[in-house]
């Protein structure tokens, strides 16, 4: 039940000393401050690198040719290979587990320009996909559409296009779709632009600055043969990606003629396991966090704890006169308890409220800020924010306990002589 005059009293106490009052306060609003912004902080590391792999499948992984370490079947160590197209039949029909497959070509390296339209030039990326990759690494169209299965068939001449192409190459209000591009020497028509979902590139360079065609169609228009460079798979739902990756690499070492025993000669990269080591790592920073913050915000509890012992001493004959007079042990004890309560619960409130308007100042700027952002969006949700106010509440019950038992300890006769 609320007491308008236990709440005057109480202020009126606190206003007699007020820089101890506001020093005590100090280091608890700084633990809570400190939690807050830590919390914060942590949480916008979080988004800004999950928020740049989130939409890439979590299942998937990928795989490329390395030099082999061991020697095999008649064959040096140290021998170049490729996977062919009869391995993406093969995995299609042998391999159940796999619910994505898309093997990947990368196009020839080159030493300045390989895209020409008109008097522009520019160096991009250039990847031999099939549809089924938009599947694992998620891409928008913004104008056009992607590639799809009637371009592979027909191996058409076709392309999709990064944004950063499309400035390049086109002029700001001029519609791409249906112009034609030189790619390494073959025209190809611009059917969409696309817009990445995530940062992760599987080839290397920037997203934005990526040129996809038909995988098909790379094969044919730039002799590559029946050689491919890279596969992206996804497992089945009750599939670990991991599992999968173990059985692909033994298919693939046994068509190809590896050494089991060879480490070195098929390079593998699964996102499972980069997630589970992100998860790990976030996990780790809150716990950190929390600890941190909860011993500040100990410290300060201990500062307002031995602030009210100071107290309860010089009110020795205060509380004597009270207990004299009828008050009991309880009605002292709730008094000092509540007045420790509301020290810290304001102060604590004060670096809640101040903690959680620097982070959305800081939001704001990092919303106008340009590129990419590896730091976005820092926050507290309401979880947080109320274990941190039920934190401060039973902080400031043990602060006060301690001293208001002492107070009750002493009895009424010695209290009202003591002399401080």
């Amino acid at each position: 039940m609320f007491d308008l005059d236990l709440w005057t009293e109480i202020v009126s106490a606190l206003k007699k000393n007020r820089l101890r009052s506001f020093m005590t306060a100090f280091g608890v609003f700084w633990g809570i401050f400190m939690l807050i912004i830590m919390s914060g902080a942590g949480k916008a590391l979080e988004n800004g690198v999950l928020d740049g792999v989130k939409a890439f499948a979590t299942n998937s992984a990928f795989f490329w040719t390395e030099r082999t370490s061991v020697p095999y079947a008649g064959f040096q160590r140290g021998r170049r290979w490729n996977y062919e197209n009869t391995d993406i039949y093969y995995i299609r029909e042998k391999v159940k587990e796999v619910e994505y497959l898309s093997p990947r070509l990368f196009g020839w390296q080159q030493n300045g320009d390989n895209t020409i339209r008109g008097e522009r030039t520019g160096a991009f990326n250039v990847f031999g996909d099939y549809p089924d990759y938009f599947k694992i690494d998620r891409w928008t169209p913004i104008k056009g559409r992607l590639i799809n299965e009637i371009d592979i068939l027909q191996e058409r001449k076709v392309c999709v296009i990064g944004e950063r192409v499309l400035e390049v190459m086109f002029a700001k209000d001029e519609d791409p779709i249906g112009q034609y591009l030189k790619i390494s020497g073959v025209y190809f028509q611009v059917v969409g632009v696309i817009h990445a979902e995530t940062r992760i590139n599987i080839g290397g360079g920037k997203k934005e600055e990526t040129i996809i065609i038909p995988f098909s169609t790379m094969q044919k228009a730039y002799n590559y043969g029946n050689v491919v460079h890279f596969f992206s798979v996804t497992s089945k739902k009750g599939t670990k990606v991991s599992d999968l990756e173990v059985k692909l690499k033994k298919i693939l070492k046994e068509r190809h003629k590896v050494a089991p025993e060879d480490l070195q000669a098929i390079g593998s990269f699964n996102i499972e396991k980069e997630f589970v080591k992100f998860s790990a790592l976030f996990l780790g920073i809150q716990v950190l966090t929390w600890i941190v913050g909860i011993g500040t915000l100990l410290a300060g509890v201990i500062g307002v704890s031995n602030i009210m012992l100071v107290i309860i001493k010089e009110r020795t004959q205060e509380i004597g006169i009270q207990r004299a007079i009828g008050a009991t042990p309880g009605t002292v004890i709730k008094h000092i308890v509540a007045e420790s309560v509301f020290l810290t619960v304001m102060a604590g409130y004060i670096g809640l409220s101040l903690g959680v308007g620097v982070l959305e100042i800081l939001n704001q700027i990092l919303l106008k800020a340009e590129g990419e952002m590896f730091f976005r969006n820092p926050e507290v949700n309401l979880t947080m924010a109320l274990s941190a106010l039920a934190v401060l509440v039973v902080a400031g019950i043990i602060a006060g306990l301690i001293p208001a038992k002492r107070a009750v300890s002493i009895k009424p006769i010695d209290a009202i002589r003591d002399e401080g």
